[in-house]
């Protein structure tokens, strides 16, 4: 599905022609996901553009309108791992900015209150022994799970050597058993690990909702319900975007954030693609739930396999894996350039929202079901139907490295995307990055990571971090599970 691609004609970090940022009379955003809405929020604060109009248009929830995102989102969900713990060191660095706001919970108001997050621990683990003489490995493409553990070991150390006030308890587990007993549910996963005791998780869908609010609170945003079918242009100047039923929405900037559905507007062939990732939630007793809420969230970073600490007796199981692609026809995205033919098949989501009676393969529900009997193996929990599954859907990037930048042929468009399936807990933060990159200023630890790319032949996350098999089609693992 991927395709060649001309190389960037200006800077990857600064607009078009590398001039003295000017704001625009008015930026459309598409999507109301985590990189809309905090982008939204951190343009509607700033006085560069304070007389700029600033709209967001998305899918809503047809019973809801007036809510926004639509929860098939990525960024809605019962929650998510919010960790310091990269073993690249500049998200881990920029995750300790934002889980300074993560952690203010003295009013309600604060992001991190009324069980918004919660700070249980991670314990992060990898199968094998390390290898104690190996170099460490630098090109992401080439790590294991294993390396990454290690390298994001060494990550949160110095971090919580040079910041002790943010940064706290950081051990290692040498083993299986001393991982069970950190763990505390009988259970075990990987050879070696450690834990941070400083990371945690959050109420995806509570903090999106925060948000939102935040966002309308400001009075200077525009919402818009509507499918965006089509981005609009003239000549090689983006426009707008075209609404299902035929409706315009002009601007003089277009921002593309619509995650996983990006793809279908715009070109991302050789820079990301939408993979789809199983979910899967069991119900508890309450004796379960008194067990289990006392763990920390256990992520296994050879399989991709974590679980996160039960609420309101119901347990999630989740694999951060290489995902099921859904190649589709039909999809008009804008191409990659002005005289380049717009590609003919790619990856799209599939939800419950188009197919109610929609379900993960068998494929994943036997992962998320193995690990229920390695890291909770509580009697008679593995068997237990789920109670609903899920398919959250990435915009997977070659490297796991966001795509926040410029388009490079076509004038007046910029893109957010590329979330890799680790964006949510840069929420506090996230926003005022990418409004730094549409004003030429990048975060210099950012700026080639997060710049359009020459084209990979073939978009894999490979940065360590995934389990499962890559390239597994959708369609075709439904099939077999029926």
């Amino acid at each position: 599905m991927a395709s060649s691609r001309p190389p960037p004609t200006s800077s990857p970090s600064l607009p078009p022609n590398s001039q003295p940022f000017s704001p625009p009379a008015s930026i459309l955003i598409v999507g109301s996901g985590l990189f809309g809405l905090t982008l939204a929020w951190s343009l509607a604060r700033r006085d560069t553009f304070s007389q700029c109009s600033i709209t967001v248009v998305d899918r809503a929830d047809p019973s809801s309108p007036d809510v926004f995102p639509s929860p098939d989102a990525a960024s809605v969900d019962t929650s998510r791992i919010i960790r310091a713990d990269y073993a690249d060191a500049a998200y881990a660095a920029l995750c300790m900015e934002a889980q300074v706001h993560w952690r203010r919970q003295d009013k309600p108001t604060h992001l991190g209150a009324q069980g918004r997050y919660t700070e249980t621990g991670l314990v992060v683990v990898a199968e094998q022994a390390p290898a104690p003489q190996r170099e460490i490995v630098v090109d992401k493409s080439e790590m294991t799970g294993m390396d990454y553990a290690r390298s994001s070991y060494d990550n949160v150390l110095s971090l919580a050597a040079r910041h002790p006030e943010h940064i706290r308890s950081v051990r290692e587990l040498p083993n299986a058993e001393a991982i069970r007993g950190r763990v505390g549910t009988g259970g075990s996963s990987g050879t070696w690990g450690y834990v941070n005791e400083g990371s945690g998780w959050a109420n995806a869908g509570a903090s999106t909702a925060w948000l939102f609010d935040r966002v309308k609170s400001t009075g200077r945003v525009t919402f818009v319900a509507g499918t965006v079918t089509s981005l609009e242009h003239d000549g090689a100047t983006a426009t707008g975007a075209q609404l299902a039923g035929g409706r315009t929405l002009s601007a003089d900037l277009v921002v593309v954030a619509a995650g996983a559905w990006t793809g279908g507007l715009v070109d991302l062939s050789g820079q990301a693609t939408a993979t789809g990732q199983v979910l899967g939630y069991i119900d508890l007793t309450e004796a379960e739930q008194e067990h289990l809420g006392r763990m920390p969230v256990l992520l296994n970073l050879t399989t991709g396999l974590f679980i996160i600490p039960p609420t309101d007796r119901v347990l999630k199981i989740a694999r951060h894996a290489y995902g099921y692609l859904n190649p589709v026809t039909g999809s008009s995205p804008l191409p990659c350039s002005p005289t380049a033919p717009a590609p003919q098949v790619v990856s799209q989501p599939l939800t419950h929202l188009t197919v109610p009676s929609l379900s993960i393969p068998k494929e994943g529900a036997d992962d998320l079901r193995r690990a229920v009997c390695e890291m909770v193996p509580l009697p008679g929990l593995a068997e237990r139907p789920f109670t609903k599954t899920r398919l959250c859907w990435y915009s997977d990037t070659p490297t796991g490295d966001f795509l926040i930048d410029y388009h490079p042929q076509w004038k007046g468009l910029f893109v957010a995307t590329g979330d890799s399936g680790h964006a949510f807990k840069f929420l506090p933060v996230i926003g005022d990055k990418i409004a730094d990159c549409i004003m030429g200023n990048c975060p210099a630890e950012f700026r080639t990571k997060w710049a359009w790319k020459p084209a990979a032949p073939v978009v894999i996350t490979e940065d360590g971090s995934r389990g499962g098999k890559p390239g597994l089609i959708l369609a075709e693992e439904l099939a077999a599970t029926h």
